[in-house]
């Protein structure tokens, strides 16, 4: 049975099944689970939420008020003064629990949903509707969930999008790229999803931008160009003007372009006056843009893409930088490369702490100069003898289909 209970009543071992008043003073992502650990009690109590719903079929009942108990104690964690420790590497993310193959399978629904709804979202602030940000909270936890079990596949298959799915999708993928990246610089779960939200806003303002501009197949003039840097503005009105956006997700939308150096827009803000997270946006934002297919350009190979963004000094965080190529590797999956024996593989799926030892899928003979059949490769395996030796442009082998080899079946088709 449910019942509504102020939150004062609340004790380990109840089945707390919704939580009323404002969901930024949610201490938790999800409801719905029973309090075994004090620490999410102290939580609770001193979130700010008024009252909750338990479910007493579930979990413990409210005491009885006839029952001669002392006055209840609020639970206040007591401990030292923090001592303060040098900086230490940052703890690498465990690895994945799920495998890639599986993954992808569950990360194809997720894009499909995803789309959906960002086109949803897009929709309506064109039509000048409030956006409400506590929509895209189930979006967002489906994506971390997916990232943390195995964050590959859902940053890999995000990237595959149409030229017309880029506005939508491309939300979608920074959104992942964000929770990857937050994971990979330690962060814990709550942070993980609360970058997640932000990258899945970042680009928000772009609802308010002419179609026409916006999905131009050429290079736009100095008028259309001045038109849409006023993105990050029109986006972060959307969201003061919405329900129930973060600080966070206010800060990505307005200054992911910004840059370390000073030369970014639209405040030309510089180092320590960018937050973390809005460097990690200007990251993945950068990466996701010019890895996919757009109306005016062919995306780029991904571990290209990586060496590029590498030499554009000033532009990116260098820490963050160097968490981001953690995240994907240096040869993200979907790279095209030459290994020593003289053969052409497709990175299929990283190694763990091996940035350049992943595990790719053999399919071509330069000596030769025929295709193979494919065969997997782990090049992190003790006693394998081959190595990559350089990256390689798919255009320039006349390879179009090559994505394909590392997403098998009917998953891109599921994507979309």
């Amino acid at each position: 049975m449910l019942k509504k209970i102020p939150v004062s009543q609340a004790r380990v071992g109840m089945h707390l099944h919704k939580l009323e008043g404002a969901w930024l003073n949610h201490p938790f992502w999800k409801t719905k689970f029973t309090i075994t650990d004090p620490e999410d009690l102290r939580k609770l109590q001193s979130s700010g939420v008024p009252f909750l719903w338990i479910d007493d079929a579930l979990g413990l009942d409210v005491l009885p008020p006839e029952a001669d108990l002392p006055a209840p104690v609020r639970l206040v964690p007591v401990a030292p003064p923090p001592v303060p420790r040098p900086a230490a590497a940052p703890t690498p993310p465990p690895p994945p629990t799920r495998s890639m193959g599986e993954e992808l399978n569950q990360a194809a629904a997720i894009c499909k949903r995803g789309r959906g709804a960002v086109l949803k979202m897009f929709s309506e602030a064109r039509l000048g509707q409030a956006v409400d940000t506590e929509h895209c909270l189930p979006l967002v936890e489906e994506i971390s969930d997916s990232v943390f079990r195995n964050p590959g596949a859902l940053v890999s298959l995000a990237r595959l999008k149409t030229q017309d799915d880029y506005s939508y999708m491309h939300s979608v993928a920074v959104c992942a790229l964000m929770v990857s990246l937050a994971r990979t610089l330690g962060q814990n779960e709550a942070a993980c999803r609360e970058a997640g939200l932000a990258g899945l806003l970042h680009d928000l303002g772009k609802a308010a931008m002419p179609l026409a501009v916006l999905n131009k197949p050429g290079k736009l003039t100095a008028d259309e160009y001045a038109v849409i840097k006023t993105h990050p503005d029109r986006g972060h009105e959307m969201l003061v003007e919405g329900r129930g956006a973060p600080a966070a997700a206010m800060d990505v939308c307005l200054h992911h372009h910004e840059r370390p150096d000073g030369r970014g827009y639209p405040h030309g803000l510089a180092g320590e006056q960018l937050s973390l997270l809005a460097r990690m946006g200007a990251v993945c934002d950068v990466y996701d843009a010019i890895t996919s297919n757009r109306p005016y350009k062919a995306g780029w190979d991904p571990a290209e893409s990586i060496a590029t963004m590498a030499s554009w000094k000033g532009q990116f965080d260098e820490a963050v930088f160097q968490a981001f190529v953690r995240s994907l590797g240096i040869y993200p999956v979907g790279s095209l490369v030459r290994l020593a024996s003289d053969k052409l593989a497709v990175v299929v799926e990283q190694n763990a702490g091996k940035l350049v030892a992943p595990i790719v899928k053999v399919f071509f003979s330069i000596k030769s100069n025929l295709p193979m059949t494919p065969v997997l490769l782990d090049l992190a395996r003790p006693g394998c003898s081959d190595r990559i030796v350089s990256r390689e442009s798919a255009t320039k082998w006349g390879f179009t289909q090559i994505d394909e080899l590392w997403v098998e079946g009917d998953v891109m088709r599921r994507s979309r």
